[in-house]
């Protein structure tokens, strides 16, 4: 599967990606910034989504907010 940005650059495993968007956490009161650098992403099953760690947790992201870093 290939994951692509909001560019159409392709997307591997530990690469860093570049929120374009502020997005809200669903269930949370939380805002995601535009500008975010998330370091050593994942890549998930489906192409349309990759994973990124926060703290101590895990959130998975729209790759179509993202950008490469």
């Amino acid at each position: 599967m290939e994951a692509k940005d909001s560019n159409g650059n392709l997307l591997v495993e530990g690469d860093s990606v570049l929120l374009i968007k502020d997005l809200k956490l669903k269930g949370s009161s939380t805002v995601l910034k535009r500008g975010t650098v998330y370091k050593k992403i994942r890549l998930t099953s489906n192409p349309e989504e990759v994973e990124v760690r926060e703290g101590k947790g895990t959130l998975v992201l729209k790759a179509c907010f993202l950008k490469k870093a």
